[in-house]
């Protein structure tokens, strides 16, 4: 039985299924992108993300932890300097992209590339614009509806305050607007 063993077994026994994983975040770090299996991917993301999260608080602590992790000095070296340098410094997490590939062709194993992502986050202030945009593509029903609402009450207006032979030129020319719209 497999009492208090978490995440997948990828098919191999528990030793096996760690070293494994070791394996794969060391080329991970290495190499910056791996091609892999998707179930291998999904599975070393939380390793890579506390990884950098420790390289993140850069204590001597957090970096006994990455070494015991990894299991070389050399590479924690490595990613901690990058960190410092302010690699992910702006991102708070999701230091990983997986991008599919589709089967592999011996066994139809789902292929995946795994990389690191280095680019700079976008903020959301710069994602509303286009929601605003959207929301006027909408919005000019209701806002023909309140401009027609705005004339009415402006010719209102008008005939209130011109004499009553005014009143019918007045309402003409708010006619005469609407047709040029």
């Amino acid at each position: 039985m497999r009492h208090n063993y978490k995440g997948r077994k990828l098919g191999t026994d528990f030793s096996h299924t760690k070293a494994m994983k070791k394996s794969l975040v060391n080329a991970l770090f290495l190499n910056d992108r791996i091609k892999t299996v998707e179930s291998r991917a999904k599975e070393i993301r939380p390793d890579v993300d506390k990884i950098i999260t420790w390289a993140k608080r850069g204590d001597l602590h957090a970096r006994r932890l990455a070494i015991a992790a990894l299991g070389d000095k050399e590479l924690v070296r490595e990613i901690f300097e990058k960190v410092e340098q302010g690699m992910f410094q702006d991102r708070q997490g999701g230091y990983t992209r997986i991008m599919k590939l589709g089967p592999r062709k011996g066994d139809n194993a789902p292929m995946v590339i795994m990389e690191l992502v280095t680019e700079p986050v976008k903020k959301k202030d710069e994602e509303k614009p286009a929601a605003k945009k959207a929301a006027k593509k909408v919005a000019p029903k209701k806002v023909e509806k309140a401009e027609e609402a705005v004339e009415a009450e402006a010719v209102e207006t008008k005939a209130e305050e011109a004499p009553v032979e005014n009143v019918e030129a007045v309402e003409a020319e708010v006619v005469e607007k609407e047709k040029a719209e």
